[in-house]
């Protein structure tokens, strides 16, 4: 990694001489490949040479606490300050490994996040409504932008599923780690017995496909209108507003019925069509990919969980990187950066490994 690190650096280097040239300036698309290749990787040289720096520091603190020949009130300052300093050599050293990774497929690009009810009947249902929450919280808590696609609301007060589309850089990046079996130990509040019940709820992350990404044919499309109805039936708008498109191909459905327009539910269940269909034809092209996918998402059974969020204990723990909070109540507000960040930095590990 830190032989990498070190050809950046050089490379940071030559840029900058680069740039200086009046010359350069003459030829406005080199300048701009190279300013913005320079700006790329600046702060990731800036952290290096941080690091180094910091590296230093504690070399020469560990020499002193080695002599023995300080006074007693110094030597107990050099003590002190060794821990910190590996406290903050190690965090950027974290960063480093993240900055090194290469950049995501799904980059900057808006996304698609559907919540569905698994196992658990109408307590399931009010676990999908509950990460709703979580997430719309996470969301506004980093500034994205959020749109409700498509929601399908249950008589107990939660949500068979929700579709939601997020923009805003960095959404994917983060997001993606919460793909997979969510499962909820809890007491209903319909429960007389004071039983403790598991229900799952499964959570799917997609980066938006746009018109460009995948051409639909038409002819390939069943699209029926109808009455929009809330939970039990009850109707919700007075004209046949509601969209349901089939993709005939794929037998892909998506319904949407929470405009009161059918063109705006129209437009909205296309772009989740298109979604869902892009991600089918990338899980298919790449069959590693596939069976990942598989066992996260999988049938929504209880043992094929990523992230168990236990209320009695008021603790929350990801599977897959043993990492347990006691926080439960900060987490439903959406505060889970800690879980996500545990992620991020393991998966950057494992991307070292297989290099």
């Amino acid at each position: 990694m830190f032989k990498k690190l070190e050809n950046i650096e050089k490379r940071y280097i030559d840029l900058e001489h680069k740039l200086a040239q009046p010359a350069l300036m003459q030829d406005k698309s080199q300048y701009q490949k190279l300013a913005k290749e320079f700006s790329d990787i600046e702060e990731l040289v800036e952290k290096h040479r941080r690091y180094k720096s910091l590296s230093g520091e504690l070399a020469e603190l560990e020499l002193l606490a080695k002599d023995g020949s300080s006074d007693a009130e110094f030597a107990l300052l050099v003590k002190k300050e060794i821990p910190q300093l590996k406290e903050k050599i190690a965090q950027i050293e974290k960063e480093l490994i993240e900055g090194l990774r290469p950049d995501d497929k799904g980059g900057d690009r808006d996304i698609i996040v559907e919540i569905r009810a698994g196992t658990g009947g109408g307590e399931a249902s009010i676990f999908v409504a509950d990460l709703f929450r979580m997430y719309s919280k996470y969301i506004v808590r980093h500034n994205w932008a959020m749109e409700v696609m498509a929601s399908h609301p249950t008589e107990v007060g939660g949500f068979k599923e929700v579709v939601l589309s997020v923009k805003g850089k960095g959404a994917y990046k983060h997001l993606k780690y919460e793909s997979g079996v969510h499962r909820v130990q809890r007491v209903p509040a319909t429960e007389a017995q004071g039983r403790i019940h598991t229900s799952t709820a499964t959570v799917a992350v997609m980066p938006e496909a746009k018109e460009i990404d995948l051409v639909i044919d038409p002819r390939d499309l069943k699209i029926d209108v109808f009455r929009s109805s809330g939970p039990g039936g009850q109707s919700v708008n007075t004209t046949d507003s509601a969209v349901r498109i089939t993709h005939l191909p794929t037998t892909t459905v998506v319904i949407c019925q929470d405009e009161r327009s059918q063109l705006k539910n129209k437009n909205k269940a296309m772009r989740v069509l298109r979604t869902r269909i892009l991600d089918k034809m990338r899980q298919e092209e790449l069959t590693k990919l596939s069976k990942e996918r598989r066992s996260l998402i999988g049938t929504a059974e209880r043992s094929e969980k990523i992230r168990t969020y236990n209320f009695p204990d008021r603790r929350v723990t990801d599977h897959r990187v043993g990492l347990t909070l006691h926080k439960l109540e900060n987490i439903m507000e959406g505060d889970f950066d800690e879980f996500i960040d545990s992620l991020i930095a393991e998966d950057a590990k494992r991307e070292f490994t297989r290099a």
